[in-house]
Parts: C-alpha cells; sequence; structure tokens
C-alpha cells in the first residue's frame, strides 16, 4: 500500500466488500450530509468506508487557496492507495472529476465509479470567457454561490484543471459506473452526465436523471438513490 499524503484528515471505516470512498466536492468536507449519510450506511450495513479531507479542507492542514486540482488529485490517490483490497469511488461534483482521472490511472484497483452530478473539466466550460481572461492573466476570481460563501477560484487551482483535463474521446475505464444527476442542477447541467455515460468506455454504465432534484442531491430520497447505486456495486 501506498503512503497518506502527511496531515490529511481521515475517518476510516472498516468492513466488508470493496471500500467505498467518498470524494468531495469543491469547497467542501468529510462533514457533508452524504458523506456522514454513507458513513452511517456503512456502520448498518458493516462495510467498508473511507472519507477524508483534501489538503486546505475541513479539518486538513493547510490554506484552502494555497491547493490546486493536482494536489487533491494527489490527496485522493494517497488514500486509495493505503486502502487495503478494491475500491468503489464515490465522487460528488468536483469528486466526480477526480475519481474518473484516479480510475484512469489505478484500473486495477477501482472496481466501480458512483458520480453525483460529476463535473469533469468544469474549469473548461464552468467560466465566461471573461473570467477565462481574468485566469490566465493570473487573477483569481470570485463567483456567488447558492450554498454559503461565494466560490473562489484561484488562477494556479484554474491552471492546474485545464492541465488534468480528461483526455478527448472515449474514457478507459471498463468497471461500473452510476451516474446520478439533478435535472434542477443549476451549477452543473445534467446533459453532462449523458455525455459522460456516453465517452465511458464501460457497457455497464447507467444514468439516473432525478427531475426535481438539486445540485447537491442531498435530500432522503437522494440518498436513498444514492445508497441503492452504491448497493449495485457492492
Amino acid at each position: 500500500m501506498g503512503d497518506l499524503t502527511p496531515g490529511l484528515a481521515l475517518s476510516r471505516r472498516d468492513g466488508s466488500g470493496p471500500t467505498v470512498a467518498f470524494l468531495s466536492g469543491y469547497q467542501s468536507d468529510m462533514q457533508g450530509t452524504k458523506a456522514v449519510v454513507l458513513d452511517e450506511w456503512a456502520q448498518r450495513s458493516g462495510r467498508g468506508y473511507v472519507r477524508f479531507d483534501y489538503r486546505g479542507c475541513g479539518a486538513s492542514p493547510g490554506a484552502f487557496e494555497d491547493f490546486t486540482l493536482e494536489d487533491w488529485f494527489a490527496d485522493a490517490l494517497s488514500v486509495i492507495d493505503a486502502t487495503p483490497g478494491p475500491v468503489v469511488l464515490v465522487g460528488s461534483s468536483m469528486g466526480g472529476w477526480l475519481m474518473l482521472l484516479a480510475a484512469l490511472v489505478r484500473p486495477e484497483k477501482i472496481v466501480g465509479l458512483v458520480g453525483i452530478a460529476a463535473a469533469p473539466d468544469f474549469t473548461d466550460w464552468g467560466y465566461s470567457d471573461v473570467e477565462k481572461a481574468q485566469l490566465m492573466r493570473g487573477h483569481d476570481v470570485l463567483q456567488p454561490s447558492a450554498y454559503g460563501e461565494p466560490m473562489l477560484t484561484t488562477a494556479r487551482f484554474w491552471a492546474s484543471g485545464q492541465a488534468l483535463r480528461l483526455p478527448a474521446g472515449d474514457i478507459a475505464f471498463d468497471g461500473a459506473v452510476r451516474l446520478l444527476h439533478g435535472q434542477a442542477d443549476d451549477e452543473v447541467p445534467w446533459r453532462h452526465s449523458v455525455d459522460l455515460a456516453a465517452r465511458l468506455r464501460s457497457a455497464d454504465v447507467q444514468v439516473t436523471l432525478v427531475k426535481d432534484g438539486d445540485h447537491r442531491l442531498s435530500r432522503p430520497q437522494d440518498i436513498a438513490l444514492l445508497i441503492a447505486a452504491i448497493e449495485s456495486l457492492t
């Protein structure tokens, strides 16, 4: 097994089956609703489960603005490598981008993926031309958020995201994939999940669209869909 990123805040629950690893979204942490509810599910069902905070987030060391997508990808890989046995990744929003990147470099370790409003390559499509020009000049960008504090994007984070965009064409992952997306999502258009399903090489890909679901998909009925999707893979 590999070495965990030093100081990374992590909660691990031993159990049966592939270990489920939760990858949080941008400006989120392992105390979010979905991460905590899945921990409770793992306890009830006796399943292996791990959640953690990227550096600069939650209880992990450092300042948020000092880290990039590359750093957080390294954190995710360190958790995956330090986890014995096969792993099912659950990625929320930005975590969905990280899970796809991880699946490409750890195909022997990762046996399944569950995306929740997965947002791969959002540095490419999630910003206006004016914002992109500002970021390319080395200036940070603040965007309003419906979920609290404005979303800060540093020029360094944006540049690292552009460098880590998924390869064009097919995504070479052959394990089972479940993609959940709310059609009332005002952050990540739900058609991204449909397009992602078409690009994945795996033949075992299912997309579930929730007509009145928002970006977070954290209501009880949304959580029930998430747990069902995970159980179908574990």
